[in-house]
């Protein structure tokens, strides 16, 4: 039986569909660059949203200041997800920065660092009995 998605992740993903357009379209503050809003989780009660993002192209101080940009920018945007979603109650937003990404890129680098290692290491050790054995 197939589980039904709860009213907390319709409106999170509702509310992560908007806001993506809103940062686009109404966010003209050049401290925020292209946007990706990677998740949103809303409280029970749906009265609070903590938002998750990275910014293409940005370092991660820049993405700190975008994201102060963005909490300074939340009543606005809040104000806008009232008329578009018209929802009793519209959750307050809450941004953060979302460095998995980074830290994910980073790991993958080792791990292909490591079978490459693995793969000398091996193919000299090849090398080395099959010239013992002639």
């Amino acid at each position: 039986m197939q589980r039904e998605f709860g009213r907390n992740e319709r409106v999170a993903d509702a509310l992560q569909r908007e806001l993506a357009k809103l940062i686009r379209d109404e966010i003209r503050d050049p401290r925020v660059g292209m946007a990706n809003i990677n998740a949103v989780e809303v409280s029970s009660d749906l009265s609070s949203a903590k938002v998750y993002l990275t910014f293409v192209g940005c370092n991660e101080a820049d993405s700190k200041v975008a994201i102060e940009t963005l909490n300074g920018a939340a009543g606005f945007l809040r104000s806008q997800l009232a008329k578009q979603l018209r929802m009793r109650i519209t959750p307050r937003l809450r941004f953060y920065y979302d460095s998995s990404g980074q830290r994910g890129q980073h790991l993958s680098a080792l791990i292909d660092y490591a079978v490459s290692e693995d793969r000398q290491r091996s193919g000299k050790s090849g090398e080395e009995s099959e010239g013992g054995d002639a």
